[in-house]
């Protein structure tokens, strides 16, 4: 049995992730912005442990989390699922780079973390100086990749790995989404629980559970490092 924490884990891709997690005899913490969140989460997954509240949009409520889940001591898994498809680049800066960053810095290091990013990355403009202005969404899960590498690199008793989940059908991927819902979730279930030789490996991403073409300046150490570099200053907080 593994202990698993999963940001946005109220509804969608999180939610469906934590109910495969606990069926399977996992202990999981789940995640939600506020406490009518927290009341779906529950509902959603009445066997969950219990449900970490804080806002990712706001840096203060990113801290409180990383506390909260402190408390509950070391996890085996880290699922960093959270994220915004918005039109306010400060907001989606915060919650699909800065709050990763950050709970990746002060939560205690866990045996196995997964970042949900997006085939949305490849080919998107990146501008590290100017992160909090200049952000979208395809950029954001850029940088996303760019952190796992980084903290797979840096971190090499952690196994660190992202995951493409997909154009699903959920909140953020609308009606129109063609992807499986299955399929969505299944790499985040299998890397934070398989015993296989390609879950227990770091570096990867993955769509469907098969490795997946990603953009070539994800293995860019210098531009790994200047995001690091970035993130630091921004918020004087050091992997």
């Amino acid at each position: 049995m593994a202990k698993i924490f999963i940001t946005g884990s109220s509804t969608g891709l999180g939610a469906l992730a934590a109910k495969e997690l606990i069926a399977q005899g996992n202990e999981v913490v789940l995640h939600a912005r506020n406490e009518a969140r927290a009341k779906e989460a529950l509902k959603e997954n009445p066997g969950a442990t219990q449900v970490v509240i804080g806002d990712l949009g706001k840096k203060e409520e990113i801290l409180s989390v990383a506390k909260q889940v402190n408390q509950f001591g070391r996890f085996d898994v880290i699922i960093h699922n959270a994220g915004v498809y918005a039109p306010d680049a400060r907001l989606t800066y915060t919650v699909n780079i800065e709050a990763p960053y950050l709970l990746t810095s002060l939560i205690e290091k866990p045996k196995r973390i997964i970042y949900v990013s997006s085939g949305m990355h490849r080919g998107s403009r990146l501008n590290i100086d100017h992160l909090d202005q200049g952000t979208d969404y395809s950029s954001s899960k850029l940088a996303l990749l760019l952190l796992m590498k980084a903290v797979s690199r840096l971190w090499p008793d952690v196994f660190v790995n992202a995951v493409d989940p997909g154009w699903v059908p959920t909140r953020m991927g609308g009606a129109g989404a063609n992807d499986s819902l299955e399929g969505g979730y299944s790499s985040q279930v299998w890397l934070a629980s398989g015993e296989d030789k390609n879950a227990l490996n770091s570096g990867n991403y993955y769509y469907h559970k098969k490795l997946s073409r990603y953009d070539e300046r994800v293995d860019n150490i210098d531009l790994q490092n200047q995001l690091l570099a970035k993130l630091e200053e921004a918020t004087q907080i050091k992997l």
